[in-house]
């Protein structure tokens, strides 16, 4: 029987959709994770840049390329911290010291490296009033200079285009004191005030990707005169359509750190539409509580992206005298450092902070696995079947399917539908190795507070600000259930709906389709869900991180194609170390088999570009999979990716990625409810790194 046919029924008697509850605050419960402090969005890592990547964030430093032969130096820089910027080597008199001549050798040492280990690059600085070489300031003629500034941005800035994450675009163009006006300047005084608004509009065209922010010091007291006069110049841009996307605030604090209003001014520059950044952070004398302070602030402002520390160790720091920075000469750690990872959420680890304990090389390794961009083709290696059904005197098994899975505490915990003449329910193990899945113990949920009847398709993340994890899946609405405790299979709440009903533009849409496969995804500000409907359509709804899980409104359609080219099981992750997400959807072939389409995109509320996208170059298809243990399946059906965390973020590796799929007998037909599905694992085996 052909599949198309036989796909409907497994939905045919109930709509599909989402499940989570209201959890509880897990206290001591062994499976959720450290608790983390109050009102940190995180969960507890112990270095820094792992911490802020819990809630999206980055903890970065300022990196010069002569130090990094210097093995204290370049341990801390690597196991601490998931973000670098170029401290001198992007700056004018270093990239373009005569006119038209262009070096790039330092530089490309300080990106080609960070690539290498996973960290997201900064881009520091296309236009600079200071170390500008003197031929720039000699310029009189405004032609001449535009054509210069333009040039030099545009070089730069394709030299690494969709390799860096922000750039600041425009450096310290305000005048200190009271004017509020722009600091005299070859630039300013050449050009005019016009020429900030031209260095934007050239740095978009270099390079689409990136994050254009606007940097200066001294703008962290808000009602500075200097503070306002770049909040006008800000508000001026995002009302007229002038590409900015963050305001980088340097925040060299003296000893007394920052100052009372420092929140409110992260949060009216949020407020206008950007991100805010920390960039060149240092506090003289490092008072514990300053650092906190200032880490505080940024936690409670949800689009204060990232902090940057300007330096590694004190001996590093332009302000060596004033022993700033969170590491000591000798590069142990300051008592600074803990209390920013505590402020951050985080627990501080014993010893120097050039040790190199197993776990932080271990984490280093994982950093250097996920460094590479997505490729635009993929292969693969699968496993042969790792998950069967196992039946118990209540439940006669015929598949298992629609996995989801996290790695925690050392085991994978995985969730997956349960198919057999009696319809769909749950089933949940852990196991602590891939060679250990096939004998876990199966736990099956109808047996919890989850309850008898349709649940299917299920997704589980940990949900940082409310410290609970969440299991989402379908009901016939869209439901949630919550637990304390991933490990306690009896823990989960019974199931609440997303929505009173099926969203309008959905029914109007839906035609002979079924409302499937829902699955929900957070940024630092907005938590996304999506769904399919079997008939081409990709909607989404969204709410905010405070309101989740309750609040899911403006559903619109976010993609569409015909009925078999985007059919169902889509799936939406952030990949590590970039501001890209990953858009998987499963599709139905021309040979009626189940393969998976790849999209990309910067923004959840955007459209989506393709990335690998057909049959010939498809994501996951039998025609870029081998199979080492002998073809079992032509079906590379419903799965989930290997995620590199656990939270509502669903980050995942960029390189060395790993699919958790349902397969099945190639000469497998009958009922589709009794279809023999299992699972196995997808490695892929064309990663550059």
């Amino acid at each position: 029987m052909n599949p198309l046919k036989r796909l409907g029924r497994r939905r045919a008697s109930v709509l599909g959709l989402l499940a989570m509850a209201a959890l509880i605050t897990p206290g001591t419960a062994a499976g959720a994770p450290d608790t983390a402090q109050a009102g940190s969005p995180g969960t507890q890592a112990s270095t820094l840049g792992a911490q802020a990547a819990q809630s999206g964030r980055y903890f970065g430093t300022a990196v010069a390329a002569g130090r990094l032969g210097d093995g204290t130096y370049t341990r801390i820089l690597d196991r601490e911290f998931n973000s670098v910027t170029a401290e001198n080597e992007m700056k004018w008199d270093a990239t373009e010291r005569s006119r038209g001549q262009f070096t790039f050798g330092a530089a490309d040492q300080i990106v080609n490296r960070a690539a290498a280990r996973g960290q997201r690059v900064r881009g520091h600085t296309l236009v600079w009033h200071s170390q500008l070489p003197d031929w720039v300031k000699a310029i009189r003629d405004a032609n001449t200079l535009r054509g210069v500034m333009n040039n030099h941005i545009t070089t730069v800035a394709n030299r690494y285009k969709g390799r860096i994450h922000s750039w600041d675009v425009v450096n310290e163009a305000f005048a200190d004191g009271g004017s509020g006006q722009l600091r005299s300047s070859v630039f300013r005084d050449v050009l005019g005030n016009g020429f900030i608004e031209q260095a934007f509009r050239t740095a978009r065209s270099a390079d689409p990707a990136a994050k254009l922010c606007y940097n200066d010091y001294n703008i962290e007291n808000w009602s500075d005169a200097k503070t306002q006069g770049v909040y006008r110049m800000v508000r001026d841009f995002k009302a007229r359509g002038v590409p900015i996307d963050c305001v980088g605030l340097q925040a060299h604090f003296g000893a007394g750190g920052p100052p009372a209003s420092f929140q409110t001014t992260l949060s009216s520059f949020a407020a206008l539409g950007v991100d805010v950044q920390i960039t060149e952070l240092d506090i003289a004398q490092a008072p514990p509580n300053a650092y906190a302070n200032t880490m505080r602030a940024c936690m409670n402002v949800a689009r204060c992206t990232g902090i940057t520390v300007w330096g590694i160790r004190d001996s590093d720091s332009w302000r060596s005298g004033e022993n700033p920075l969170l590491f000591d000469r000798n590069g142990n750690k300051k008592p600074a450092y803990a209390s920013t990872l505590t402020a951050m959420g985080g627990t501080p680890a014993a010893g120097k902070a050039d040790s190199g304990t197993p776990a932080a090389q271990k984490a280093g390794t994982r950093s250097a696995r996920s460094a590479a961009a997505l490729p635009s083709r993929f292969s693969w290696n699968s496993s042969g079947p790792l998950i069967s059904p196992k039946s118990d005197a209540a439940h006669n098994i015929a598949g298992i399917k629609d996995p989801t899975v996290v790695r925690y505490n050392g085991k994978y915990h995985v969730f997956a539908s349960t198919a057999s003449s009696s319809g769909y329910n749950l089933v949940y193990l852990n196991f602590s190795d891939w060679s250990q899945a096939g004998s876990a113990t199966h736990h099956y949920l109808d047996r919890s507070a989850i309850g008898k009847g349709y649940r299917a398709a299920p997704q589980v993340f940990y949900y940082a600000p409310q410290r609970l994890w969440y299991l989402v899946y379908q009901t016939g609405n869209a439901s949630y259930s919550t637990n304390p405790d991933i490990s306690n299979p009896n823990g989960w709440s019974a199931p609440r709906n997303f929505y009173s009903s099926m969203p309008d533009i959905i029914r109007q849409n839906i035609g002979n389709g079924h409302w499937v496969d829902m699955w929900v995804i957070c940024d630092s500000a907005n938590c996304y869900l999506f769904s399919s409907d079997d008939n081409g359509h990709l909607y989404r709804s969204q709410t905010t991180v405070g309101q989740f899980p309750n609040g899911f409104t403006n559903t619109v359609i976010a993609a569409r194609d015909s009925k078999f080219a985007l059919f169902e099981a889509s799936n939406v992750y952030k990949v590590q170390g970039s501001n890209q997400y990953l858009l998987l959807v499963e599709a139905i072939g021309s040979d009626g088999r189940r393969y998976f389409r790849s999209w990309t995109t910067n923004n959840l509320a955007g459209s989506w570009t393709q990335l690998a996208a057909s049959e010939s170059n498809p994501f996951a298809r039998s025609n870029n999979v081998a199979f080492p243990s002998g073809a079992w399946t032509r079906d590379i059906s419903h799965g989930e990716m290997i995620r590199a965390g656990y939270d509502q973020t669903l980050t995942i590796p960029s390189c060395r990625l790993q699919y958790l799929y349902q397969g099945m007998n190639p000469s497998a037909g009958g009922d589709y409810n009794l279809l023999p599905w299992r699972l196995g694992l997808l490695t892929q085996t064309n990663s550059t790194c």
